[in-house]
């Protein structure tokens, strides 16, 4: 149940979808009944609050304690054993209808599974991915295998978990897939402001990785003065921030992470991996 409720609740409490209900609902209040300076006040702010976190830093505020919890991954140490690319980046259903891989804008997830693939010539590659739809569909991680030509990735190196429906599956199903072994290094790949959540979940799944953040929304620190020249730019980025924070606290209620906002691991996260072969669900 809880897939499927967290995409409905999540429609709901959108920002921007939010703020058109309350737009509506306001203008509604104010034609049919007696409450009309009520009905357009909430009108009123509903415009507001959308205008702000269309044009304002607001978005960018909220993202960048995301991006910045986990520091860009550091080539120093020996090479991994294995590389995980999260799901997200690619557009299944059009993917599947125009016969191409067709990304979205968390397209760089399989940008650099192709990266690391030939940085990394003996490492495991996982793709992880599966629908991301309440009434299935075609599977990301398949997408990936029909495509690994385009991508640059030998099919016969990808080993694909096309099961997960959410980070929590993704890192459960991974981890019972490799079944990782003390002192193996794995890296996982996925966007920058997913990956306090995506490292927690692996976490709690008993798998240690070190993390590769890609797909930045931000420069750093110096964006909390930017202001948006597009609405939509800002609410899309205010959106998915609001997803990722109201994300990181259901998780942490259902106890799929340990922490509240998880971060680097103090003592080094890729020297010990217990062995895994379950799912954690």
């Amino acid at each position: 149940m809880f897939f499927p409720a967290s995409k409905v609740i999540f429609f709901l409490i959108t920002p921007s979808n939010f703020c058109i209900f309350a737009i509506l609902l306001g203008i509604a209040v104010a034609a049919v009944t007696r409450w009309r300076r009520s009905g357009l006040g909430l009108a009123l702010l509903g415009s507001f609050l959308l205008g702000a976190a269309g044009l304002a830093p607001l978005s960018d505020v909220a993202l960048i304690p995301l991006e910045q919890r986990f520091p860009a991954y550091p080539d120093d140490g020996p090479a991994p054993t294995g590389i995980i690319v999260l799901g997200g980046g690619i557009e299944a259903g059009l993917s599947e209808a125009r016969r191409q891989i067709v990304v979205n804008d968390a397209g760089e997830r399989p940008i650099y599974l192709g990266d690391l693939a030939r940085r990394y010539p003996a490492a495991r590659l996982v793709f992880s991915g599966g629908s991301g739809f309440i009434a299935g569909g075609m599977a990301e991680a398949d997408i990936v295998s029909r495509q690994a030509d385009v991508i640059g990735v030998p099919r016969t190196r990808l080993i694909l978990e096309n099961r997960s429906r959410n980070t929590h599956e993704n890192a459960a199903f991974s981890a019972a897939l490799v079944k990782p072994k003390p002192g193996e290094r794995w890296l996982l790949v996925t966007s920058a402001w997913h990956m306090p959540r995506a490292v927690g979940c692996f976490r709690q799944a008993g798998f240690a990785v070190d993390a590769f953040p890609v797909d930045y929304r931000t420069r750093g620190w110096s964006d909390v003065a930017h202001f948006h020249g597009f609405a939509s730019d800002g609410l899309l980025q205010f959106d998915l921030a609001v997803k990722e924070w109201i994300g990181l606290v259901a998780y942490r209620l259902s106890g799929y992470t340990p922490d509240w906002l998880p971060g680097p691991d103090a003592e080094g996260a890729s020297e010990a991996a217990p062995e895994t072969g379950s799912d954690n669900r």
